[in-house]
């Protein structure tokens, strides 16, 4: 494919040379910048790979695309937001590596049920190449640590914080129950004007106003939402209430599925909400695991690579039975579980991120794994026992602060991806 591609090139390349500068610049625009990103740029070719690949989607789903302007300006936004973080994680030294790739795309197969020969066959079917979703993949991956590094880990829940929770209507009541949400969001920029703001609200009235109307939600968000979830639809996924920042804890518990909510003012501008689906809301019996483990982390001063070849020393330490407490108290940098030994005691799986989760459903009680990673770092995990809950007090703890963290990552996510877009320099040329 290549040896064609390049004979294919070859007379327009030979006739650029000989035609001079304006047969160059034809050439040129096969392939041009469409937006200024701080120190890099965006390229149309990328701009319109995305826009394939989300055409591609929305036409599963069954929905009708937005004009063409309208989903090039939304997908060449999120490129943006996307570009202005990767630039962020090359600053920190986070790398991606082959072997660590390779681990990603096995997992993601493997997650849609599989092989990896499969999986290349269902993104031919889809029109994608395997290198660029492999590429998007690593991409994914540095904008997760990127995100963890300079949100998630300045995250913090008291125990305060977890009994008024649990103590409160709305803890109490929401809980165990799960909304399947989406959302339109109209912007409106920090320090703007009254007559901004209420451009901003009128529009979202009018969009409230077409939904009531018979407009579909998805269509909708994809042509004028600006949240991160537009090109999906406005979906959100499944999320607890108790996840939502307020006002849309309450409210959402007394919504009918199907229903979208008025437009409501948040700190980002005008927000409406539909429930797709609900779920839960019953006791059930649950799996916990007892287990520990070694958290190493990449800093400034040590790359990824060496922050893999000490947590595989560490773990040589471990089998040739040096103690485990010891060596988690001695170089452990999870400052949760560090002082304990390590010890993340009896906790839910699902409450961990999945690739420690998956390591951890392989392992036996009392084995130990290999050094893997994720995206809090590199770690070492040993399985202490299994056992069924019935959602005892201690259970319902986890459960209370992993809601908690959810809801602040939430809120410090999108407060910090409006921070950085506006202080980035940026330049479109779309």
């Amino acid at each position: 494919m290549k040896i064609k591609l390049s004979n294919c090139l070859r007379p327009v390349l030979l006739g650029a040379v000989f035609l001079g500068s304006s047969a160059h610049a034809e050439v040129q625009q096969i392939n041009r910048v469409v937006a200024i990103v701080d120190t890099d740029v965006v390229m149309q070719s990328q701009l319109d790979q995305r826009v394939r690949e989300v055409q591609q989607t929305i036409a599963k789903r069954g929905d009708a695309l937005p004009p063409q302007h309208v989903l090039d300006q939304q997908v060449l936004e999120r490129l943006i937001i996307e570009n202005i973080q990767l630039q962020m994680g090359d600053r920190s030294g986070i790398r991606i590596t082959d072997e660590e790739l390779n681990q990603a795309v096995g997992t993601i197969a493997q997650r849609n049920n599989m092989t990896l020969e499969q999986f290349r066959g269902a993104l031919q079917n889809d029109g994608l190449s395997y290198e660029d979703a492999r590429e998007q993949i690593r991409r994914e991956m540095i904008i997760s640590r990127v995100r963890q590094r300079r949100v998630a880990e300045r995250i913090q829940v008291s125990d305060q914080e977890v009994e008024n929770f649990l103590s409160s209507e709305s803890g109490k009541l929401q809980l165990s129950v799960e909304y399947h949400l989406a959302n339109i969001q109209v912007r409106v920029p920090d320090g703007s004007t009254s007559s901004v703001i209420q451009a901003a609200q009128q529009r979202a009235k009018e969009l409230y106003q077409q939904l009531q109307q018979g407009a579909d939600f998805a269509q909708l968000a994809i042509a004028s939402s600006a949240s991160d979830t537009a090109l999906e639809g406005g979906d959100m996924g499944w999320r607890k209430a108790a996840q939502l920042p307020a006002p849309f804890d309450a409210m959402i518990g007394a919504m009918t599925v199907g229903e979208v909510s008025e437009p409501i003012r948040t700190p980002g501008g005008f927000v409406l909400v539909k429930l797709l689906e609900k779920r839960g809301g019953d006791n059930q019996v649950r799996d916990e695991v007892h287990v520990r483990h070694i958290l190493i982390k990449p800093s400034e001063i040590r790359s990824e690579q060496e922050t893999q070849r000490l947590a595989g020393r560490i773990y040589d330490r471990v089998i040739s039975g040096e103690d485990f407490s010891e060596l988690a108290k001695d170089f452990s940098e999870d400052p949760g579980s560090a002082l304990t030994g390590g010890d993340l005691n009896w906790i839910d799986p699902n409450a961990l991120v999945p690739e420690f989760r998956a390591v951890m459903a392989k392992t036996e009680s009392g084995q130990i794994s290999k050094p893997f990673q994720t995206s809090f770092g590199w770690h070492v995990l040993q399985v202490m026992g299994r056992r069924a809950t019935d959602g005892s007090e201690q259970f319902r703890k986890q459960q209370a602060i992993s809601v908690l963290r959810n809801r602040k990552y939430e809120e410090e996510l999108q407060a910090w991806l409006r921070q950085i877009r506006d202080e980035a320099f940026v330049e479109s040329k779309l």
